[in-house]
């Protein structure tokens, strides 16, 4: 997708729908015919699914840091006890239970990073079922989202190695926000603008895995980045709008990312990493490599 600003997206997407906007942009980027890129997109959302259905709450990550509690919060979900209701307890236990399999090495979906793989499928699953949404719309929201992804992947980054985990949680939860706000019914604009408040919302947070393992504390903040996706999507179809055009929220982005300190960048070197607990699970692993 040969998207290069969130500015061009807004201007095509007022004269047409976003979707054939990004998908024509596709074919004409790879040189592929329209089926062809449907064809690819269908089978991603597909892997989605696969990801999901494959979650065994029995499986713990090699560390032991990670497994279960996407259980545990799906059982909590479906008590009628939860402070935020079944449907968004829903949504977070979604967003566990993928990263949680992916760090136990199940069917890994990248969106757009393993680390981040919760926020996108954790906001479109459940809605489509509540929504009772065909694949096809979701299918059309997953080219928003990878068109958003891509504009922040060329204008800043996706890599928590380059811009800290506001380049993989943001970029997942602009992604998610702005998916959630075309199945809506929300305008090219707002739909921008979705993206652009759940970026600033993320805006600075470190990468800061512990014993340099994509597990703590990166499964956990695919929930929150899914709970920012959510509020964002509904700010926006508000009529709500970023302040700071959202052009200029990715470069922000990529000025903060460019001044954070290395071992701030999934080193392992800093933040919740370097904390005792993180030495010393840290230590651990080297003994047992």
């Amino acid at each position: 997708m040969a998207i290069e600003s969130l500015a061009a997206l807004m201007d095509a997407g007022a004269r047409e729908d976003l979707f054939e906007v990004i998908v024509r942009s596709d074919c004409v980027d790879r040189g592929v015919t329209r089926e062809a890129s449907i064809a690819r997109m269908t089978a991603l959302y597909d892997a989605i699914r696969r990801a999901r259905s494959g979650y065994d709450p029995a499986l713990r990550s090699r560390s032991g840091m990670v497994g279960g509690d996407g259980a545990k919060m799906r059982a909590h979900a479906q008590s009628g006890r939860t402070i935020c209701g079944p449907y968004i307890g829903g949504v977070l236990a979604q967003a566990l239970e993928m990263g949680e399999s992916n760090a136990c090495m199940k069917c890994i979906v990248a969106a757009p990073t393993a680390g981040s793989c919760g926020v996108l499928p954790a906001v479109l699953l459940p809605y489509q079922e509540r929504e009772n949404l065909p694949d096809a719309a979701m299918v059309r929201a997953l080219y928003v989202a990878g068109a958003i992804g891509q504009v922040i992947a060329q204008k800043a980054s996706i890599a928590g190695a380059a811009g800290g985990c506001q380049a993989e949680s943001g970029t997942a939860s602009a992604m998610g926000a702005a998916a959630l706000c075309y199945l809506a019914g929300g305008s090219a604009q707002a739909v921008c603008h979705a993206a652009a408040l759940a970026l600033k919302s993320l805006l600075g947070l470190v990468c800061d895995p512990v014993a340099g393992l994509v597990e703590v504390p990166c499964v956990k903040r695919n929930a929150a980045g899914a709970m920012i996706a959510m509020s964002s999507a509904d700010l926006a179809l508000a009529g709500i709008r970023s302040a700071v055009p959202p052009d200029q929220v990715i470069d922000a982005m990529r000025e903060v990312g460019d001044k954070m300190d290395v071992s701030l960048r999934e080193t392992g070197m800093g933040g919740v990493a370097a904390t005792p607990f993180g030495q010393r699970v840290a230590e651990q692993m080297m003994e047992n490599a």
